[in-house]
């Protein structure tokens, strides 16, 4: 039992992959705006490792070991550090909405076992809510959803084997400091994509009649600014693969998106714009069927002839030179809703950690939009 429980969840984890303020200043955008100024951010915080070393081993030994430099590598891109950068982008920007991804929750149990690890080893979001409040900003998650399960595994220790579990969340952040009368945020949803991403991997040892899978999700709440609400989705899509992406993208179609109200939609998309840049992963048409679907998209609004790569860095943070390629993080409108301003966030030398890093393997777009 202790067997199929270590190499299911080794299986699991295995296959879920890792996915400076422009010249405006928040006073100018709102003074573009007017009293309907909504601003809005997308962000993915990188949950701290590429997941593939696991996905690559080839026996347990070598999955345990993978573990272990996966950790390693987690601990060594310090989201403690990497916070105060990603909060200091938000405070300069001071959106009322922020859409998170991989804000992650890693815990751990000693010594490994059957069970679940319950030991918080690091809260991203707590730990970037914590920052916003050491510099006077008030935000509260106002919806979330947890994307895929609870995955664990051991890694090694010189004291013996220790399990680390990884929980993966999509979030909506709002500002909660305006009056109700300037500023609410009303029906939160989250719901997963009924399209999921099948798991099986035979040296892992997957169980013959219950494949896991890996799902993601969409969270959504209603804004109200100036008198005037728009529906304001975030979400996190597959990038392992273009199908389960693209059919993704057909649910929020159908499911959040659909609605009379103006619609945002903020998130890792995994579907490079235009085709440039793109991977295998990225190189899907999700992007473009939502465009198709009477979808703007404010980069390409504002910023016309700015390619805006917002992917990727090394999954050490530490690259010298930038190597964002593509443009895979959108904030898209549809509706009674325009562009007025979109600038990316810390994608600059000066936007990087005392220590070197890069706030995170993405850069982040921020948007001001003015409800119509």
């Amino acid at each position: 039992m202790a067997r199929r429980w270590i190499t299911s969840a080794l299986c699991a984890l295995a296959l879920l992959a890792p996915g400076s303020i422009g010249a405006a200043s928040a006073a100018e955008a709102e003074a573009e705006g007017g009293r309907t100024s909504l601003r809005v951010m997308t962000r993915n915080l990188y949950l701290g490792a590429d997941l593939a070393p696991v996905l690559a081993a080839t026996s347990p030994q070598g999955l345990v070991a993978a573990v272990t430099a996966v950790w390693a590598n987690v601990q060594a891109t310090n989201f403690p550090e990497r916070a105060e950068a990603l909060a200091d982008e938000i405070a300069d920007s001071d959106p009322h909405l922020v859409g998170v991804q991989e804000a992650v929750l890693w815990r751990s149990q000693t010594p490994a076992g059957p069970g679940s690890a319950t030991h918080v080893e690091y809260d991203f979001l707590q730990i970037l809510l914590d920052e916003l409040s050491a510099r006077g900003k008030h935000y509260e998650a106002v919806a979330s959803v947890t994307v895929g399960s609870d995955f664990e595994a051991p890694r090694s220790t010189p004291g013996g084997l220790q399990d680390i579990r990884l929980t993966d969340r999509d979030v909506l952040l709002a500002r909660t400091d305006l009056p109700a009368h300037k500023f609410s945020v009303a029906n939160p949803q989250s719901a997963r994509f009924q399209s999921h991403l099948p798991v099986c991997r035979p040296v892992l040892g997957c169980p013959p009649n219950a494949p896991l899978r890996i799902e993601r999700g969409w969270v959504a709440a209603d804004a109200t600014l100036g008198g005037r609400t728009a529906r304001v989705v975030t979400t996190h899509l597959e990038p392992a693969a273009p199908a389960v992406q693209e059919a993704q993208a057909d649910e929020l179609l159908a499911g959040p998106l659909n609605t009379t109200l103006p619609t945002v939609l903020l998130g890792d998309l995994n579907s490079a714009a235009g085709g440039v840049g793109a991977t295998p992963g990225t190189n899907t048409q999700s992007h473009g069927r939502l465009l198709a679907a009477g979808f703007t998209d404010a980069w390409t609004a504002a910023r016309p002839r700015d390619p805006g790569f917002t992917c990727c860095q090394a999954p050490d943070l530490r690259n010298a030179t930038s190597t964002l390629t593509q443009r895979i993080d959108y904030v898209l409108l549809r509706g009674k809703v325009k562009a007025l301003t979109a600038h990316r966030v810390g994608h600059t030398q000066a936007d990087r950690t005392p220590s070197g890093l890069w706030p995170s393997d993405h850069a982040g777009v921020r948007s001001v939009l003015r409800l119509r």
